[in-house]
């Protein structure tokens, strides 16, 4: 059969086998989490590589040093920009559903968030810790290490270096483009996996969870995925339409992507294959070099919401009555905080621990409430920060007339629906 060979099917069939599996075989179905831990490991591999050839290619080749610094600067002020209605968004719904009140407590002794909260502890939120910690103190050391933002800044200067070098630097840049292609290639190899760690990862999760561990929290659950569709399909939507492209269609296109984030609940899993998939669309490799990358860290959509609501919701179990200018408070704590969460599975936990240790009025222990579900709700940020990045990546592209409209999916669609009319 013809759809046995499609990728997206086979990640369907993959998700769904290890639903079966978890269910009828919960013990065997938990140790299968080390089929998503390889293919996470082997995605990681390559990111680091990947984006730093691509950031000093696109910076590199785009000579213009006002231009880079002008995209770079609309990517961050509409990050902020849309962070903040997503951490808005989420706390008007989670006051207006109240899933946390009535709410059993017992749950929290039976809890240990001593990780998260230790994690949290080790990491620095601060705003001048967070600036310092962009700058690598050892380039190779943070590309050992995966750490995206000190890869970035380094590959943003030295492709701001490759372009005030001017001609010198069309041999540099060329050796990079047949490297990229080279990891590109690696990345379709190991994406052939991607339906066995799919199946693997649900094993584990529903293995270890059980359907019934959905249960007790569905109605926060319920919240953070209606908010999240939502914000998808309205905030999203209505940015999509006014730069005149279809979120629906957009979101078919990166189908395959949506489906790995939603088998592995990481969006970093579908990094490199959506930078591909962006370019193919019209956008610039530039911009996609630069936007795709710092989304990563600073435009989590889907864990702005998460954040905001499971904050309050704890808040509501323990029956604390926030003022709203606690809970503006609240949002201001998250506007930075959720600015340090990285697309990794579990980060947007610590970051939760730590936005509590620094809003003292909600206590920390009390996301020990969430972690029977927070594996669930972890799939739905994801995707939501994968969709988040894909249209900043557009709008940045057309605002700055690098979208080419002509190689857009959609709009090859339109032509031929004209041409057999």
């Amino acid at each position: 059969m013809r759809i046995l060979k499609n990728l997206t099917a086979q990640v369907v069939i993959g998700i769904v086998l290890g639903i079966i599996v978890g269910l009828i075989f919960p013990a065997f179905g938990e140790q299968l989490k080390v089929l998503a831990d390889v293919f996470i490991k082997l995605i990681k591999m390559v990111i680091a590589p990947i984006v730093f050839f691509t950031v000093a290619i696109g910076i590199g080749s785009m000579g213009d040093m006002k231009k880079v610094g002008r995209i770079g600067g609309k990517a961050l002020l509409y990050f902020e920009i849309v962070t903040t209605f997503a951490l808005a968004i989420g706390i008007l719904v989670v006051n207006l559903v109240k899933p946390g009140e009535g709410f059993n407590k017992d749950a929290v002794e039976g809890g240990d968030v001593s990780q998260y909260t230790a994690a949290a502890k080790e990491t620095s939120h601060g705003a001048i810790d967070f600036i310092v910690n962009i700058i690598p103190d050892n380039v190779i050391a943070a590309m050992a290490k995966g750490e995206l933002l000190p890869i970035l800044f380094f590959a943003v200067l030295f492709g701001l270096s490759m372009a005030a070098m001017g001609d010198k630097s069309k041999p540099l840049v060329s050796f990079f483009e047949k490297m990229t292609d080279v990891f590109f290639g690696i990345v379709n190899m190991i994406m052939k996996i991607s339906p066995i760690a799919a199946f693997g990862a649900m094993s584990y999760t529903i293995g270890k969870f059980g359907l019934g561990s959905l249960i007790n929290l569905g109605k926060l659950m319920g919240s953070v995925y209606i908010t999240m569709f939502l914000f998808i399909v309205i905030i999203l939507g209505a940015i999509a339409k006014f730069y005149k492209f279809n979120i629906f269609k957009f979101i078919k296109y990166i189908k395959e992507e949506i489906l790995l984030v939603l088998g592995t609940s990481s969006s970093e899993s579908a990094l490199p294959s959506m930078m591909n998939k962006l370019e193919k669309y019209g956008c610039s490799k530039p911009v996609v070099g630069l936007v795709v990358p710092t989304g990563y860290s600073f435009n989590l959509d889907g864990t702005s919401i998460y954040l905001s609501m499971a904050a309050i919701f704890i808040a509501q179990a323990y029956g604390i009555d926030l003022t709203i200018w606690q809970e503006i408070t609240l949002l201001g704590v998250l506007m930075l905080t959720s600015k340090g969460a990285a697309g990794v599975t579990g980060s947007g936990f610590i970051t939760l621990a730590a936005t509590l240790a620094a809003f003292p009025m909600i206590p920390v222990e009390g996301i020990a409430l969430l972690l029977g579900v927070d594996r669930f709700m972890s799939e739905a940020r994801a995707i939501t920060n994968l969709i988040g990045n894909g249209v900043a990546t557009v709008v940045i592209s057309k605002s700055e007339g690098e979208f080419r409209t002509e190689t857009a999916p959609e709009t090859n669609l339109d032509k031929s629906s004209v041409l057999a009319k």
